[in-house]
């Protein structure tokens, strides 16, 4: 019973570690580089779409791409990029 907690623990710990450096490592290290890769986006894969824009949201530290909703409806989030 004992041998069956200690691998519950340790598989646990383990799983957590690896959510923490997938959530972690896909950050930009600055606001600067979010904003560019943001707008890189749009010039490469939106560029003749007048719908696509970039938004800075201090509260979670991210810029994110999207499209503007049709007739009033929200914007689609296409994108986010975390700094």
């Amino acid at each position: 019973m004992k041998t069956f907690a200690i691998i519950s623990i340790i598989f646990i710990c383990v799983l957590s570690i690896v959510f923490a450096i997938f959530h972690f490592s896909n950050r930009y290290q600055s606001a600067f580089e979010a904003d560019q890769n943001c707008h890189s986006e749009i010039y490469i894969n939106y560029s003749e779409d007048s719908k696509v824009g970039c938004d800075h949201d201090l509260e979670t530290r991210q810029w994110i791409l999207y499209k503007e909703g049709i007739n009033g409806l929200p914007a689609n989030v296409l994108e986010r990029y975390k700094y």
